[in-house]
């Protein structure tokens, strides 16, 4: 397989740690700065719709204009990471999405701020994420060494972890005391300098076998097929549509409504979202220490501990017994995110990573929009309760399902 590794690592490297790379450094210190920015854009995007006198409507219409692009042009994006450079569709998607930042932090600063011009930005922002998310999962594989990719996914995942604790309570405090223009600011300032960082990276595209290119439908194609050969692949997928539809209908949009009926409202909310944050960032750890053969078995499980706080928010159970499923839970998600990339780190060729994780991506993400119609409609019929415990059984249901599935179980560390 020509991945490109050569120029990268020795054959003495294969034990060393992922740090020793500074090539894997580098993308480290990317991830790390543009996650301080990114943790602080949902709150600063929320208020400066406020301030422009907007509301849910305008919230969601400006969240759509971002979600849309990056789903249509996924498949596109895909098929570039697996043809063109990837260090430079980083930079470049980078580049453009601080672009798209730094406008919208220009139109809030200046008071001129509108529900069109931020669609606008929002959609040239979500149409960069569609093109340098491919291409992001296929870099590790480029940088450490085949044995040592599990720690490199985890160490990845620490800084956006990390972040996701204390980013919103700074970016809360940023928006309550400058204004949310400087908290947009900073997160195209962070995706400026990931940019940079990422060009230094030089990473040349896999390229076809044999060396030629075939047209972007033929190499689509390509990829649906090499897609859809793999059991394991596309059963995970199927199962996470589920999965993800009902974990986000439930937990982002039901959940702030059963907690404010239900406990002490916002504050408890924000307690447990913590607790969820800490979970990821302690199951990060866990992948640090603990090195499982089974990957994909691993990665159903865990990712089926998504059930357990909806199931305790619908049960109503004690805000202690929440925080403690969420916690459980945002761990096991965080397990199941490593244990899944490095199984298609080692099962996938290099050539084909792009297309198939864009291939995989899309599939978990379409259902989103029918789970939070699904579960508006139903509101008017169930309590949120009830409806929590339906979108926990889902979850619990899909996991089974999946796990039962051989080749889930089939895959090991290579």
């Amino acid at each position: 397989m020509g991945d490109g590794r050569a120029g990268l690592m020795t054959v003495g490297d294969q034990g060393a740690s992922p740090l020793r790379s500074p090539a894997f450094r580098r993308f480290l210190l990317a991830q790390l700065v543009s996650a301080t920015g990114t943790a602080m854009a949902p709150v600063a995007l929320a208020f400066a719709v406020i301030e422009q006198g907007g509301g849910a409507r305008s919230l969601g219409i400006v969240l759509a204009a971002n979600t849309v692009p990056a789903l249509v042009l996924l498949l596109v994006g895909g098929v570039l990471a697996d043809r063109v450079s990837r260090s430079r569709i980083l930079f470049l998607g980078n580049l453009g999405a601080g672009a798209a930042q730094a406008a919208v932090a220009v139109l809030v600063a200046t008071g001129t701020a509108t529900t069109a011009a931020m669609s606008v930005c929002a959609c040239a922002s979500g149409a960069a994420a569609a093109f340098t998310t491919p291409a992001a999962r296929g870099v590790v594989s480029r940088l450490v060494a085949p044995g040592r990719l599990q720690p490199a996914n985890a160490l990845i995942r620490v800084p956006r972890n990390a972040v996701k604790v204390a980013g919103p309570v700074v970016g809360g405090f940023v928006v309550s005391l400058a204004g949310p223009a400087w908290a947009l600011g900073w997160d195209a300032v962070t995706f400026a300098v990931a940019a940079l960082l990422l060009a230094g990276l030089r990473l040349a595209g896999a390229g076809p076998a044999g060396g030629q290119r075939a047209g972007l439908v033929a190499e689509l194609r390509h990829g649906w097929a090499g897609f859809r050969s793999r059991v394991w692949l596309w059963s995970y997928t199927l199962s996470g549509t589920a999965v993800v539809a009902a974990w986000l209908a439930g937990y982002q949009l039901l959940g702030p409504l059963v907690a404010e009926r239900s406990y002490a409202g916002a504050g408890s909310w924000g307690l447990i979202q913590g607790a969820f944050a800490a979970g990821l960032l302690a199951g990060t750890f866990v992948c640090l220490l603990w090195r499982p053969r089974r990957l994909m078995l691993v990665a159903v499980v865990t990712s089926s501990g998504l059930f357990l706080p909806l199931a305790a928010m619908g049960l109503g159970l004690p805000l202690l017994w929440v925080l403690g499923a969420a916690v459980v839970a945002g761990a096991g998600m965080d397990v199941a995110v490593v244990a899944w990339s490095t199984a298609m780190q080692q099962q996938i060729p290099d050539a084909e990573l792009g297309r198939l994780n864009a291939f995989s991506s899309l599939g978990e993400q379409l259902a989103i929009p029918l789970g939070y119609l699904v579960v508006a409609v139903a509101s008017a019929y169930w309590s949120g309760g009830h409806i929590l415990l339906v979108c926990s059984a889902v979850i619990l249901a899909a996991g089974v399902a999946n796990a039962c599935v051989r080749d889930v179980r089939r895959i090991r560390r290579s």
